[in-house]
């Protein structure tokens, strides 16, 4: 099995950071969200980096979080899991490049939040973005209880956060989860346009109107870093776990 890695290029003031974990289709394992922190910290200290394009190799943006990793023994441990993800989270919410997301492929649970987190998401029209926490037993984390109402509303969040639904591209740009669309195979082309444009607007503006829309964001975390941090010690957890890994349906009990 291939070990995940994150594929970093630079095009002119653009720096592309690219998902690369064929053996789980991107999956958000906790190398690659390390490989995310130490990317983004690289990039915010060198002055000649202007813009970020995040997008995931192989025709796939981001399957979820990595399930074969959640191994969490209790509570603290489910907390400092969080708290680890959250640095990289910050980063790309409240730091001062525009990030912009292109999206091939699926985009799903941490995947989606992942997008969301970014400034700007570019969608290929056949994308296909998904929530699906709760299939194994968890809520929605990465900021993205806090992301997405912000982008399609709160009805629309808590029907795409209770219901699974799959929304394709086109339907993701109506309501608002996605900014742009793009051609088949053309999601990396088209965030690039977008970045290069954002890399020679003046940077103080843009830096702290992400911290104006960013305000509440580290209230949301800790919220998250303890509620995600509970349930990964339920039985409705372990089960929804066991059933994803064994390829059956969970039956969760409320435990």
């Amino acid at each position: 099995m291939s070990e995940p890695r994150l594929q970093e290029a630079r095009d002119g003031a653009v720096l592309v950071l690219t998902m690369d974990y064929p053996a789980r289709r991107n999956a958000l394992a906790m190398p690659l969200r390390l490989a995310l922190e130490d990317a983004l910290e690289r990039a915010h200290a060198d002055s000649g980096v202007r813009a970020v394009v995040l997008t995931g190799a192989g025709g796939v943006f981001c399957s979820g979080g990595d399930i074969s990793g959640m191994d969490v023994k209790s509570a603290m441990d489910g907390r400092e899991r969080m708290r680890r993800t959250h640095r990289f989270l910050r980063l790309m919410a409240k730091g001062g490049l525009p990030i912009v997301a292109a999206v091939e492929g699926w985009c799903v649970g941490a995947g989606m939040s992942l997008a969301c987190a970014c400034d700007t998401i570019v969608a290929a029209e056949d994308a296909r973005f998904m929530a699906g926490f709760h299939k194994i037993g968890l809520m929605s984390d990465l900021g993205l209880p806090f992301f997405l109402p912000r982008r399609v509303s709160v009805g629309r969040a808590r029907r795409i956060l209770f219901y699974h639904e799959q929304i394709a591209a086109p339907e993701a740009e109506r309501i608002g989860l996605v900014d742009f669309l793009a051609p088949k195979d053309g999601a990396l082309a088209a965030a690039l346009e977008k970045a290069h444009f954002l890399a020679k607007e003046a940077p103080g503006p843009i830096r702290l109107t992400k911290q104006m829309l960013a305000e509440g964001l580290d209230e949301a975390l800790e919220q998250e870093k303890t509620y995600q941090g509970l349930l990964f010690t339920t039985a409705d957890f372990a089960e929804g776990r066991d059933a994803f890994l064994n390829k059956r349906t969970p039956e969760f009990k409320g435990g």
